[in-house]
């Protein structure tokens, strides 16, 4: 092999190697990939959706009219993503704190030594008198003159994202569930104005210091005369209903309408909900 690389070099002066010709190789054969294992299809999703968490159960409550016949084994099931939800104080405190802070009127305003009325002369020369330097009469150090660093109009209410609202909403209503100051009645009608009568009815049924919320858009007439003289009872509707109002009152009581209303709004979309009449005839023996 030496001897033949010499020749080379002898008769191709151009040739300035004497190693051996490199061989392409051809390269390694490529296997066959190996086919991956898969999984069968999953079935598709069943239109028979059940609620993850069960359902809260709350006992009905008799009307004002008592034209429903209600035991105690009539029961609503509410949604437990409204009426069960984990007690969060940080967030009470965060809507508490929205909803008094626009409440706040921020017209308090005081004069600056700019706005009092009065000449701009000053009161003495600045040498010679041995006294305090003075400018003019409206120095926030003189009795009648401007006040320094006064409060002036302005917005005291803030900001809070409409989710920590509804988060709140979902609070306030399961720390009254869970506390056992929560009612449900059907309907809240009270046909005769007279004051003395629902009065009457109200303490029958044990609620006084008690918040009604209707799920109207509007509280019915005959009602709402009746109940604005009564002390410690108030009724509102359940569009106009705050977080404070819910945790102010010792108990609140629902009807129908607004039972819906809150699970309508609130409620999350995955959990299958029905409307309150739904289950308002099914007997369901509480714990």
């Amino acid at each position: 092999m030496l001897r033949t690389n010499l020749i080379r070099a002898i008769t191709n002066p151009k040739s300035r190697t004497l190693a051996t010709t490199a061989v392409v190789s051809q390269g390694r054969t490529k296997r066959p990939t190996a086919t991956r294992r898969t999984d069968p299809p999953l079935p598709p999703p069943s239109l028979d959706v059940t609620p993850i968490s069960q359902p809260v159960f709350v006992s009905l409550t008799t009307s004002f009219t008592g034209n429903q016949d209600v035991t105690k084994d009539n029961v609503v099931a509410l949604d437990p993503t409204v009426f069960n939800h984990p007690i969060r104080r940080d967030i009470l405190h965060l809507c508490v704190t929205h909803y008094r802070d626009s409440l706040r009127q921020g017209s308090a305003n005081t004069k600056t030594r700019g706005e009092v009325r009065g000449s701009g002369r000053k009161i003495r020369p600045q040498k010679g008198s041995g006294r305090a330097r003075l400018g003019d009469a409206q120095s926030p150090m003189l009795r009648g003159g401007g006040v320094a660093f006064g409060p002036k109009p302005r917005d005291f209410s803030t900001k809070l994202p409409r989710k920590v609202i509804q988060m709140g909403m979902r609070v306030a209503l399961s720390s009254k569930v869970k506390d056992q100051r929560f009612g449900i009645m059907m309907e809240m009608d009270w046909p005769n104005a007279k004051t003395k009568y629902l009065v009457q009815k109200i303490k029958a049924l044990g609620l006084k210091q008690t918040l009604f919320i209707t799920g109207e858009r509007e509280i019915p007439v005959g009602l709402q005369r009746a109940i604005r003289n009564i002390p410690l009872v108030d009724i509102t509707t359940s569009e106009k209903v705050n977080v404070y109002e819910l945790l102010k009152w010792r108990r609140i009581m629902l009807d129908g309408k607004a039972v819906d209303f809150f699970e309508q709004t609130l409620g999350k979309k995955s959990y299958l909900s029905f409307p309150v009449e739904h289950v308002t005839s099914t007997s369901v023996s509480l714990p």
